[in-house]
């Protein structure tokens, strides 16, 4: 008995991080592993939508609100005779970058306003949390709006829009996950040695709080795709003809739901197979990650159990 829980712990110990994370997902969270699946594919399809599209981004066919497998055109056309499979696809690619881009944007000032706020504490922590409460009180959305409409419209406009927006109302949860680090008795240690501040953060507080960041990137990815389909459907988003999911609900889709339904069914699919997919991708990331979220056995709690059975006498594992 002991030299097979031996050999088992030498085979788990061989296989990679990423190996028994992919293992833990596939047996634990079916729905979180259809969610990965998703989440690659859109990262694919927007990485090479100049190779997957079969049409240019705003290339006219000539042939005018044909539709779904119709004349070669998969998903049909639009009103101005452009491929909406094209367009679908190259509308991955905003969702993509303005995704990616903004949520590790948000996910960095986060962390520093966080980890700040969160370590030094007192008057400072007081006044930032107040601007911090400041910002939250009003909806994201409004303020978003607001700011594009001085700014400007654009997509790097937008992206550092909701990417600041987003950063500053999610530095709560990431304060949160440091005074609840900076307790424990090895940071206490390493102020009484004298080490410095700076060290102390990014070599005692970040590592303990990066479960809880990257937990965070993955849930905040889906919601900011959705905020820039909402910018755009209301028209303070990617500006046209660069096609974007929201942006095709609001023009064209609206203005011809009923004679081309197709034109609005497609970009609205599209938008929220992705947001499911994400969410149940993080979802279970944060299952996995979250020891807190395992019935309180902690992160190897199905290694917990596999050892009690092991335990467990020949006799009354058969009764």
């Amino acid at each position: 008995m002991a030299d097979s829980s031996s050999e088992r712990v030498a085979e788990r110990k061989r296989h990679s991080a990423l190996v028994n994370f992919l293992i833990r997902l596939v047996k634990e969270k079916p729905l979180g592993t259809v969610g990965l699946v998703i989440t690659l594919l859109l990262l694919f399809t927007g990485i090479f939508a100049d190779l997957l599209a079969p049409y240019g981004m705003n290339e006219m066919t000539g042939a005018f609100k044909v539709p779904p497998l119709t004349a070669g055109h998969w998903l049909g056309t639009d009103n101005l005779s452009r491929d909406l499979l094209t367009r679908i696809i190259f509308g991955a690619r905003v969702s993509v970058i303005v995704g990616l881009a903004a949520s590790t944007l948000a996910t960095f000032i986060s962390v520093i306003i966080g980890m700040v706020s969160g370590y030094i504490g007192g008057k400072f922590d007081l006044i930032v949390q107040r601007f911090v409460d400041a910002v939250f009180s009003f909806p994201s959305l409004i303020i978003t709006m607001v700011l594009i409409s001085v700014i400007g419209q654009g997509m790097w406009t937008l992206i550092i829009v909701i990417g600041v927006v987003w950063g500053i109302i999610l530095s709560r949860v990431i304060r949160s996950a440091v005074i609840g680090v900076r307790e424990n008795v090895y940071v206490e240690a390493a102020v009484a040695i004298g080490c410095p501040t700076t060290r102390i953060l990014t070599r005692h507080i970040l590592p303990n709080i990066m479960a809880t960041i990257i937990v965070q990137f993955s849930v905040n990815l889906p919601a900011i795709i959705l905020t820039e389909a909402s910018l755009s459907f209301l028209g303070f988003g990617i500006p046209p003809p660069t096609p974007s999911w929201g942006s095709m609900l609001s023009l064209s889709g609206r203005a011809y739901m009923f004679l081309a339904p197709w034109m609005a069914i497609w970009p609205g699919l599209a938008l929220a197979i992705v947001v499911y997919g994400i969410n149940m991708f993080g979802d279970a990331l944060r299952d996995i990650l979250d020891p807190r979220l395992r019935g309180g056995t902690g992160r190897y709690g199905a290694r917990a159990k596999e050892k009690s059975r092991e335990k467990v006498s020949p006799e009354l594992q058969r009764t």
